[in-house]
């Protein structure tokens, strides 16, 4: 009952991360659209950086855009706060119901670093914080003033995060630990910089004081960097799904490339929302392609060698040795109350029955056993890829 209560904990969180989380990315490249479309020339009101005739579900807006604030302020005024603050609760509680509670199945594997369930846990919580603290560090240094070395920079922090989470923690849990890190950075920017400069600058305004514009160039450059972090954060966040992702041995490279497609990407969606010419953006979607064929070429599987016959007898002494605890129908193993995707190996017809999924996820990309906690060697994977292929 408790592993039963706990499954419908991780999908009811799973559920509620997806739904906050829409709401998050959807009200983010809303408002960077929007800022790209302003039509600067149109005649407006005194204070008005930009304006946006939009049409949407039947009806017709007229949107302005002040260049620092309006002369006064409506009574109700609407906040985009809480999209981003429970996404990131939501994401934290499914770190907790899906690698804390079970660390050594999804966050700790010996053959990386043998951590006790709690030192992993003091791992993560630190680094996710110390992620923040040096990117903002950074961001208010001299160096914040400029663009790119401020781009390359950050981009080298998450590169350094990824190298450590892959020296202490399990391939699946390295990768979405550098989804989290970035994830960590991009909500903390609107809990503690972009919504306090908004408050400073309305409460100026409310006083009759002049609004601090520099208040609202800090809250655009972070509210920007998160725009450009969005799509690889969303895929990092997914990798463990696909092991050829997060089981790749330079992670470091996976991680290269999707930052660089996903910023590549956004980028030519922002200049498209500005109406740039195609001319002078159009690159960006080419060079995303040739990078997601570089990574496709990158995590193909290497050619196995053959190892002779395996007889069906020694294949299922692996499977019980590394494989059954789980994939049982009774299992064992304290995490699962039934098979895992109802894949039991069982029997050398189960074997035969899931022998892609088996070796797709066991013998090529080296995903199970679960953070290998039985210490499945390379000579076994060899026989049972071996065993699967003469099927």
């Amino acid at each position: 009952m408790d592993v039963f209560l706990g499954e419908w904990g991780n999908l009811l969180l799973r559920w509620a991360h997806m739904v906050v989380g829409i709401g998050w990315i959807g009200t983010s490249f809303y408002f960077m659209g929007l800022d790209y479309s302003l039509n600067t020339k149109e005649r407006k009101s005194e204070g008005v950086y930009g304006t946006a005739w939009q049409v949407h579900g039947g009806g017709f807006y007229h949107v302005e855009k002040f260049a620092v604030a309006p002369p006064s302020l409506p009574p109700h005024l609407h906040w985009f706060t809480w999209e981003a603050y429970l996404t990131w609760a939501t994401g934290f509680g499914l770190m907790i119901v899906q690698y804390y509670l079970h660390a050594r199945a999804y966050l700790i594997d010996p053959a990386v670093m043998p951590l006790e369930p709690w030192q992993a846990i003091a791992l993560s919580v630190a680094s996710l914080a110390a992620g923040w603290f040096i990117y903002d560090l950074l961001c208010r240094s001299p160096l914040g003033e400029r663009v790119v070395p401020l781009a390359l920079t950050v981009f080298a922090l998450i590169l350094i995060a990824t190298v450590f989470y892959t020296r202490v923690f399990s391939a699946r849990g390295a990768l979405v630990h550098v989804g989290a890190f970035v994830g960590t950075i991009m909500a903390v920017n609107v809990f503690a910089v972009i919504i306090p400069n908004q408050k400073i600058m309305v409460g100026q305004l409310l006083r009759g004081e002049a609004p601090d514009a520099r208040l609202g160039r800090i809250g655009k450059q972070r509210s920007t960097h998160n725009n450009y972090l969005t799509l690889p954060v969303l895929l990092m966040m997914v990798s463990p799904h696909y092991p050829f992702l997060s089981n790749h041995p330079q992670t470091w490279l996976i991680v290269t490339l999707i930052i660089l497609i996903g910023a590549l990407t956004r980028h030519f969606f922002n200049r498209a929302d500005a109406g740039d010419d195609f001319g002078s953006y159009g690159w960006t979607a080419f060079t995303a392609a040739f990078l997601v064929m570089l990574a496709i070429y990158l995590t193909a599987p290497a050619a196995r060698s053959s190892t002779g016959t395996v007889s069906d007898a020694d294949v299922m002494q692996i499977t019980a040795t590394h494989c059954v605890a789980c994939h049982a129908r009774k299992p064992t193993h304290q995490s699962f109350a039934e098979a895992p995707k109802n894949v039991t190996l069982e029997s050398v017809a189960d074997l035969k029955r899931f022998a892609p999924l088996v070796m797709t996820q066991t013998v090529v990309n080296k995903a199970m056993p679960l953070g290998n906690q039985t210490e499945m060697t390379d000579a076994e994977r060899a026989k049972l890829g071996a065993w699967i292929a003469a099927q």
